[in-house]
């Protein structure tokens, strides 16, 4: 019987697509980078700013501006992650059901920790009781090492044998595996439908409706 699901926040519960562009965009183009398009973000995001940074800029990490480009990125997106950031249609509606039947919700997140807390505070409110972002300097390693999704399960205070993992990409779908629990796998987020599949999630849904319906049979 599953009591607690852990969601990813990008891709899954918010559509922060455009604010991570712009503010990539942003800070590139503070150092005379060339921008990146929408497209391209969308296949940079899912592992941390830091990669996402990484992945953007001219020659990576390599670049001697790289640590400058993440700090101006960090700190304008600190001010605009609320711009054109919205949750997914039928995600409010999914988590007021999942807290009408008692059961908990967390999200963990590879995007700072600071900006996890903020977003679902905003967004959610008491919806979500647990919101975890990268924070490794607490050796809590990102996704897709399990630390986080351990971490959550232990502020929920429910057994793991009673969680399952919702997400939109193939590290959410390592990171379900390497916690060794299910993960049911949304296309509405930054990758297709294939790219669920070929990881290998154990459900794919096409609206969060169907979340509830899968986990009711469990």
């Amino acid at each position: 019987m599953i009591q607690g699901i852990i969601f990813d926040l990008d891709g899954t519960l918010l559509n922060t697509l455009e604010d991570l562009c712009d503010s990539t965009n942003f800070a590139l183009q503070k150092f005379g980078y060339p921008k990146r398009t929408i497209e391209e973000v969308r296949h940079f995001v899912g592992n941390g700013v830091r990669l996402l940074i990484e992945r953007a800029i001219p020659n990576g990490k390599e670049n001697p501006y790289f640590e400058e480009c993440l700090n101006t990125f960090k700190q304008h997106y600190r001010g605009n992650m609320y711009n054109k950031t919205k949750p997914y249609d039928g995600i409010v509606e999914l988590l007021k059901v999942l807290r009408l039947k008692g059961i908990q919700t967390a999200v963990v997140s590879n995007k700072f920790d600071t900006a996890v807390k903020e977003l679902c505070k905003k967004y959610f409110g008491d919806l979500i009781q647990v919101a975890i972002g990268e924070n490794e300097e607490e050796g809590i390693r990102k996704k897709p090492a399990p630390d986080s999704v351990f971490k959550a399960i232990s502020e929920l205070k429910i057994s793991i044998e009673n969680v399952i993992y919702v997400g939109d990409s193939e590290t959410d779908v390592q990171t379900a595996k390497n916690a060794e629990i299910d993960c049911i796998g949304c296309c509405w987020g930054f990758r297709d439908k294939s790219v669920l599949l070929k990881e290998g999630a154990a459900h794919i849904v096409q609206n969060p409706k169907e979340i509830y319906e899968i986990i009711s049979t469990l």
